[in-house]
């Protein structure tokens, strides 16, 4: 199915002209070269395009990024190969950099036999060929010899930006580039052909894709841009072991696609690898996502809502649709004219990839498809249980990361499956994973200097909305305090606010620690053995204050409502409640200010 929806997308890729034709590849260039008629270097030009990024202090910094042209398709084999009109360094000087110095050779001899096949295929693909840049990169070819090029000034002003970068030629004083040349173009397309045809195509089958038989591909192309992944490209569809063949097939002819479907959907990959308003960062994991549309606004809608992807946010048109779309999520619907007011087709399909790579090839760390509205109605649903007050503010994903790691730990990281995990239950609106719960409530208890915060509070009360409305049960937390909420862990927690605001109205608000930092953890697990110490210091307290008469009618109307029996034990969803209790009874008192806590002493 992945396969499938790929070659799909090349199908509307290639309407668009997006995605390369046959027989070329896409390479990021940092240098160029300029070469004089004799073929010596006259200058080599940081060719990268320059734009500024803001940092996370809002300073301006300058991004180089190499500037991607087309070159006829690169080799992919692992071992010594070299390209026509090469664009490696090891290949084209022969050179090793080493401890900031230039060496011809190394142990296996890898530079010299990487210059030598350079040689060899390179001058015999321009024989014949008589134009003023392909002559002064056939005497480069001939005139360089790598030996005498170890103290060459222009390589070594380079530095270590010499082993890492790509190169591309020019001849001095012209703006044509060696692999734009017209009789270069020509003779690449004849060689290609000549290629294609000397292509073994024995192995006829039925492909797996297309469903039609047509040559199988032995070897699948690479795909790069993968986070971690090796800098020549992984494979995705990879056969190594013997174990892994069958019927005595070897290699990728296992996979039954043929080299149209194959080619088809790599290209299509490393299209959306390559677009950044369609690739997110989640952990480890490389989140690819398109839509079945020739409509790009269907990938920007879906990236800023989901991912908050900065590439994409800030557009005018997105930023109305997203808007729009959240004060549909208030009432946790999606309404249909939000998208035929914007000409989009609803009823498209729109796909989800994770990919991390291991030693061979590209895992599939998670594969999600569904109808584009229905995504968004999901999204709406998401976003609707993660509110915590009237105040509706969008949740991001990366927001929910930060609060499922302690504050003060520069290395804790987030399990990536939690993450996949609670992108699927988003997607598909199903249950959150039980250890979401399970992390934020134990942040809660161990972060005892930092506050509950409108998030962690929020993640809290979606996992258990959700969990009781997919089983039919009455949803029991509101968007704010709910004085009819009977429950006994929600009313422990509202209870343990009003004598931590007592504590705090007593002091003058001049305390380094309250209740909160000793006994919060122990309140939200045994209130039975903790709130009568609580109630006891109360006491206390309530002498201090001047706003005793209401402190006490707070600490009354809750413990009547408990009968005056505190549950022994919590388990972990009534911890949550116990939570999200104490949090919005807490917010509470500053929605109705200290004054109107005077203002009930007077009248009284």
């Amino acid at each position: 199915m992945l396969v499938k929806s790929l070659c799909d997308y090349y199908d509307i890729l290639s309407e668009q002209g997006k995605v390369l034709p046959d027989g070329y590849s896409k390479i990021g260039v940092h240098f160029l070269i300029y070469l004089t008629p004799e073929g010596t270097i006259d200058e080599i030009l940081d060719w990268q395009e320059r734009n500024f990024i803001e940092d996370k202090k809002g300073k301006k910094k300058e991004r180089a990024t190499p500037r991607e042209i087309v070159l006829p398709k690169r080799t992919e084999k692992s071992g010594i190969d070299s390209n026509y009109i090469e664009h490696r360094p090891l290949y084209l000087f022969g050179l090793n950099y080493e401890n900031e110095l230039f060496t011809p050779n190394d142990q296996t001899s890898k530079a010299k036999k990487s210059h030598e096949i350079f040689k060899e295929v390179n001058l015999k693909f321009i024989e014949g060929i008589d134009t003023p840049i392909v002559n002064a990169y056939r005497n480069f070819i001939h005139n360089w010899i790598p030996e005498n090029e170890v103290r060459n000034l222009k390589l070594m002003q380079l530095g270590k930006s010499y082993k890492n970068s790509s190169y591309a030629f020019a001849l001095s004083g012209r703006t044509e580039l060696l692999h734009e040349d017209k009789e270069i173009k020509e003779r690449w397309i004849k060689q290609y052909r000549l290629m294609q045809r000397g292509t073994d195509t024995s192995w006829i089958a039925q492909c797996a894709i297309t469903g039609e038989r047509e040559s199988i591909a032995r070897v699948h192309s690479k795909i790069k841009g993968v986070y971690g992944g090796l800098a020549t490209g992984t494979v995705l569809v990879n056969f190594n072991n013997p174990s892994e063949n069958s019927y005595g097939n070897s290699q990728s002819y296992n996979s039954n696609i043929s080299e149209k479907a194959m080619k088809k959907y790599t290209e299509a990959l490393n299209y959306i690898i390559s677009n950044k308003k369609q690739k997110m960062l989640l952990d480890d994991i490389t989140v690819l996502y398109w839509a079945m549309s020739k409509d790009e606004r269907c990938n920007d809608i879906m990236s800023a809502l989901l991912f908050h992807n900065p590439d994409v946010v800030g557009s005018e048109e997105v930023e109305e649709m997203m808007k729009s779309l959240m004060l549909d999520a208030c009432e946790g619907n999606i309404l249909p004219e939000r998208l035929s007011i914007a000409n989009i087709d609803s009823n498209i399909r729109f796909y989800m990839l994770g990919l991390k790579p291991n030693s061979s090839r590209l895992a599939i760390k998670f594969f999600y498809q569904k109808k584009y509205s229905e995504i968004l109605q999901n999204i709406a649903r998401h976003q609707k249980d993660m509110q915590i007050s009237e105040q509706i503010r969008s949740v991001s994903l990366w927001q929910i990361k930060k609060e499922l790691i302690s504050p003060k730990s520069g290395t804790e990281t987030v399990n990536p499956a939690l993450m996949a995990k609670l992108l699927e239950a988003i997607v598909y609106g199903v249950n959150y994973p039980q250890f979401l719960l399970d992390t934020v409530v134990r942040r809660v208890k161990t972060d005892k200097e930092q506050d509950v915060g409108r998030i962690r509070a929020g993640i809290i009360k979606a996992c258990i909305n959700r969990k009781s409305r997919i089983s039919n049960e009455k949803e029991e937390l509101k968007l704010a305090l709910d004085k009819d909420n009977k429950n006994p862990s929600y009313l422990c927690g509202r209870l343990f606010a009003v004598l931590e605001k007592l504590q705090q109205n007593a002091s003058g608000n001049s305390l380094n620690r309250t209740i909160k930092d000793a006994y919060f953890a122990s309140a939200a697990s045994k209130p039975a053995v903790i709130f009568p110490k609580l109630l006891k210091l109360a006491q206390n307290h309530l002498k201090k204050t001047k706003n005793e008469v209401f402190f006490n009618r707070m600490i009354e109307e809750v413990i009547n409502e408990l009968a005056g029996e505190f549950p022994e034990t919590l388990p972990l969803v009534e911890q949550g409640k116990f939570i999200i209790g104490y949090y919005q009874q807490y917010q509470s008192f500053f929605i109705k200010k200290d004054s109107e806590i005077e203002n009930f002493e007077e009248d009284n």
